[in-house]
């Protein structure tokens, strides 16, 4: 029982401070491990920058409660800690108190004995003495004894005393008992609690990491965005520039080889549709990426100035693949996908601003193109 109770005694003293060092070994592994690059991968190359950067915020905020939760872990810890001392303690003290009473047992039964003898040699209750001595254990010994009239009233009382005392002793073992059982308890709860904590961290961790590469990349692209329209704008300002007042030159018609005017093109119904006939007539323009017009175009330029009549973007194809998409195309529709768009003209063909190096000019619906409508 004492090599028992001295195990515990250093379980507890060491075991706290044991579980306190694994609580911060655990979350400096977590952290490292949350440390590494994750790379993102965009569903849409246009995400949401400013969307990314609120989800951000938004687990960070989550990630600073569950550091709470955890500090608050730790602080239970340390009075786990204590407890597990104090409780250690305690326990070292009821062996002692469980060895004094096994102690006081002894001696009572020796002193019992000796009082029994003394009447024996003395001569008085022989019969009686014969009968305690030989009933074989406590239980019955006392059961004679009371009975005994022979036997004084102080022996009565120690006697009573005795029984009182292996009580004593029964209750000190279960409270012992009892007292493992509640560490050990205790013990498990933590360590369930410290492991779920650990893993609901080192998940956010995971996730913002993740945003952080979601928010670069999406900057990224919107960077792109910025200088690419910038440099629309300034392509479609030196164009401007370079139109000459006397001479101002205007889209080429597919029934007219002449040109006159300037700004938005005038309508000359050809097709009776207006969409297609401002197609119609810009074909022969050169590409020119960035251009919305008058004199040159790129592929959403063209559509925006077929479906509006000015000289300005609509939209990119990333906006087309937006619109609502139709099942029976017809001409004036829209035809696109994620890198080109057209004018449809009808039997599976469209006016299109192709690429560098090549004008305006009717060409069939590309492989994997959808119709729109605006």
């Amino acid at each position: 029982m004492m090599l028992l109770c001295g195990e515990i005694d250093n379980k507890m003293r060491k075991g706290g401070s044991m579980r306190l060092k694994k609580v911060h070994s655990t979350f400096l592994t977590a952290a490292l491990a949350c440390s590494l690059a994750v790379t993102p991968v965009f569903a849409n190359p246009a995400e949401d920058a400013e969307n990314l950067k609120n989800q951000k915020t938004e687990a960070e905020s989550e990630l600073s409660n569950l550091q709470t939760q955890f500090d608050t872990l730790i602080q239970k810890a340390n009075e786990l800690e204590l407890k597990l001392i104090k409780t250690g303690e305690a326990i070292i003290q009821a062996q002692a108190d469980l060895e004094a009473a096994e102690e006081k047992k002894e001696e009572q039964y020796e002193a019992m004995k000796k009082r029994i003898k003394f009447m024996y040699e003395s001569g008085t209750g022989s019969a009686t003495v014969e009968k305690v001595m030989t009933s074989g254990d406590m239980s019955s010994m006392l059961s004679q004894a009371e009975y005994s009239q022979k036997m004084h009233e102080y022996d009565r009382e120690q006697l009573k005393e005795y029984t009182n005392t292996v009580t004593e002793i029964e209750n000190l073992q279960k409270t012992l008992e009892e007292e493992q059982k509640n560490l050990e308890a205790t013990e498990k709860e933590y360590e369930a609690e410290q492991a779920t904590l650990t893993e609901t961290i080192n998940s956010k961790k995971d996730e913002i990491t993740n945003l952080d590469g979601m928010i670069q990349e999406a900057a990224r692209k919107a960077e792109e965005e910025r200088k690419a329209e910038e440099e629309r704008r300034r392509r479609e300002e030196e164009a401007k520039n370079n139109v000459t007042p006397e001479q101002p030159v205007t889209p080429s018609n597919p029934n007219n080889g002449s040109s006159g005017g300037s700004g938005a093109a005038p309508y000359d119904p050809v097709t009776g549709n207006v969409i297609v006939d401002r197609a119609y007539g810009c074909i022969g323009l050169p590409y020119v990426w960035g251009a919305t017009g008058p004199n040159s175009f790129d592929c959403s330029g063209l559509v925006g100035y077929c479906l509006t009549g000015g000289y300005g973007r609509v939209g990119t194809t990333y906006t087309f693949m937006g619109w609502p998409r139709v099942s029976d195309p017809q001409p004036g529709d829209v035809c696109t996908n994620w890198d080109h768009c057209g004018i449809y003209i009808g039997n599976g063909m469209m006016i299109h601003a192709p690429q560098p190096g090549e004008n305006v000019k009717i060409g069939p619906v590309q492989a994997g193109m959808v119709y729109v409508r605006r």
